[in-house]
């Protein structure tokens, strides 16, 4: 989910891994050479689903890497299946409050822009739900700093790494 801490947490978890990271949100943007809510705004969420997909697909096939999903991305089928067949998927989750507390300060999230942010972030979130639980774990993250969430996911994937 937007605004939860994926990039964060991905890069420092990639850092104790000793693997690359990979932002798929920031190869985007870095690729079209404008933000992603001038994305939406000047070509469309279709466009940007679109182009979301086959760079993501691209880079879920590199191996070594811990790579950052857009909060959107777990919602394609075919993302999804190839996360699941190629990856081991965490769901980083915190709660709807502070959730909203955190995308109150954010002016570049294109899907909450001019909007009731109680009203959308909750419909998002219980929309997503759903989808987000098919990812291998979840982690709670509300009373966790950083480095917690981090040793967490890591004691999970070592876990999860040794059953293969």
């Amino acid at each position: 989910m937007m605004g939860v801490g994926k990039s964060t947490i991905a890069k420092s978890l990639a850092k104790k891994l000793s693997f690359d990271f990979i932002d798929i949100d920031e190869i985007i943007e870095k690729k079209e050479g404008c933000s992603i809510n001038d994305i939406f705004k000047n070509k469309s969420e279709i466009f940007f689903r679109k182009l979301e997909s086959k760079i993501t697909l691209q880079e879920l096939e590199k191996s070594g890497s811990v790579v950052s999903l857009g909060g959107g991305a777990f919602l394609n089928k075919s993302i999804r299946q190839s996360v699941k067949n190629s990856s081991i998927s965490f769901w980083i989750d915190i709660s709807l409050d502070t959730l909203i507390k955190r995308l109150k300060k954010t002016k570049k999230r294109p899907l909450l822009a001019n909007k009731d942010l109680n009203k959308v972030v909750s419909k998002i979130y219980l929309e997503r739900k759903k989808t987000y639980n098919q990812a291998d774990f979840k982690v709670k993250c509300d009373s966790l700093k950083k480095n917690e969430i981090v040793k967490k996911i890591l004691e999970k994937y070592e876990s999860a790494r040794d059953k293969i």
